[in-house]
């Protein structure tokens, strides 16, 4: 691999940085909303079945024992 000084590294990373694309805040504000809201969802979603899966567990014991 070849090496390069540190003012061409520099160069290279700066041409490289202006090439990213960065997001509006609008967008990063749409996306962080959608996670915490998907968040939210998987937890009551784990929650409810977490309540099934022990009221069944506790059906079938209180059956048996």
């Amino acid at each position: 691999m070849a090496r390069t000084n540190p003012l061409q590294f520099i160069q290279q990373v700066r041409s490289e940085v202006a090439k990213v694309v960065w997001p509006t805040r609008r967008e990063v504000l749409l996306t962080t909303v959608m996670v915490f809201i998907m968040a939210a969802l998987t937890a009551v979603f784990f929650a409810l079945v977490d309540l099934a899966i022990r009221s069944g567990l506790t059906g079938v014991l209180n059956l048996f024992g």
